[in-house]
């Protein structure tokens, strides 16, 4: 896994672990910046159905993109989806999605100023391809 940034590159406080260490009270806190993104490579070739993303209201992002790859290939663009700016987990189903290596989140139109993005829990569903 691998992030666009992390805030004053305080990892021990602020890294991607926390995004999936299942405590409310740790986040992944960005830098600023106009496009943050986390990349997640699987093991095995992968169909994503559904995205749960949980971010600090104030500082989610308005659009983010979902892109997705096979191995040594470009990203392409799978789907769009529009996060509400609040603290509440949501949810985000991935319609006809193809077969994946690798899933790129993009960020875009951060609330914040700045361009940070705080997110307290990232699940990315589906399934081994078959």
């Amino acid at each position: 896994m691998r992030v666009s940034s992390v805030l004053n590159r305080d990892v021990k406080q602020y890294g991607k672990k926390f995004m999936f260490d299942c405590n409310e009270e740790t986040c992944w806190n960005s830098d600023q910046g106009e496009c943050q993104w986390v990349s997640l490579e699987f093991p095995n070739s992968v169909r994503v159905s559904e995205l749960k993303v949980q971010f600090q209201g104030g500082f989610s992002a308005k659009t983010c993109r979902l892109e997705g790859c096979l191995k040594d290939k470009d990203f392409t663009v799978l789907s769009h989806f529009y996060p509400e700016d609040n603290n509440s987990l949501q949810s985000f189903p991935i319609q006809e999605a193809p077969v994946v290596d690798k899933v790129k989140i993009m960020f875009e139109n951060s609330a914040d100023f700045f361009g940070r993005i705080i997110v307290y829990s990232l699940d990315v569903l589906g399934g081994k391809a078959s």
